[in-house]
């Protein structure tokens, strides 16, 4: 698979993503008649349907990380050359806000707008910490124990984690930064997200470290992948 092919579905998926997450959060608070629990569980069921949806359709092309602490992960454990990460990243981000745009767009909101819900604190970096930990826990031990199940997997973790987390699970530093320019039901202020963001990696860094040695990976190379 070629270079070209792999971005573009990275930032495809992306992309999608955010329009998901971002497009069912407007349309649930609309039709929720001011139940936030009720705009949630619609927000967190359109979001898992969607990703498992989305690794099905761009994971044999790109891997479908959609997602910057996933490609890390991924390069530190070799399964993807160093270079591409910049690429990958880069891509992530461009098709978070082009995600978000296209949720605005279709629900008549301003392109782009500055996000005014507040997510902030230590339970809240402590949450990020634990849902991006169990991501990447999830990626790893289904992907080298019964990877045929890796989508489904990580689209049931991410919809568990709405409930689970107090900052309803970002887990992801694209989604954050797009979602700063979202001022909708999914929202982040762009000053909270820097601590999600540091939050992510460590949790990130951290599985990485552990599930790695949990689920000893067979010798490979870079050319087997």
């Amino acid at each position: 698979m070629t270079s070209a092919r792999r971005l573009v579905a990275e930032g495809l998926g992306t992309a999608f993503l955010l329009a998901i997450v971002v497009g069912s959060g407007i349309m649930a608070e609309r039709l929720a008649g001011g139940n936030i629990a009720l705009a949630l569980l619609a927000n967190a069921i359109a979001t898992g349907a969607g990703l498992v949806s989305l690794i099905l359709m761009f994971g044999t092309i790109s891997g479908a990380h959609f997602n910057p602490v996933v490609t890390l992960s991924e390069a530190w454990q070799k399964n993807m050359p160093a270079a591409e990460v910049i690429p990958y990243i880069s891509v992530q981000v461009i098709g978070a806000f082009a995600g978000v745009a296209a949720a605005h767009m279709m629900f008549g909101e301003p392109l782009f707008f500055a996000s005014g819900h507040i997510r902030t604190g230590a339970s809240q970096w402590w949450s990020e910490f634990v849902a991006t930990f169990g991501l990447i826990a999830v990626i790893i031990g289904c992907s080298r124990s019964r990877p045929s199940v890796t989508p489904f997997a990580v689209a049931t973790y991410i919809t568990a984690a709405y409930w689970f987390t107090s900052s309803t699970s970002f887990a992801n530093p694209a989604v954050t930064l797009a979602r700063s320019a979202s001022n909708t039901f999914a929202g982040i202020r762009p000053v909270d997200a820097p601590g999600f963001i540091l939050a992510q990696l460590a949790g990130a860094a951290t599985a990485t470290v552990i599930f790695c040695w949990l689920y000893p990976a067979p010798a490979t190379t870079l050319s087997d992948h």
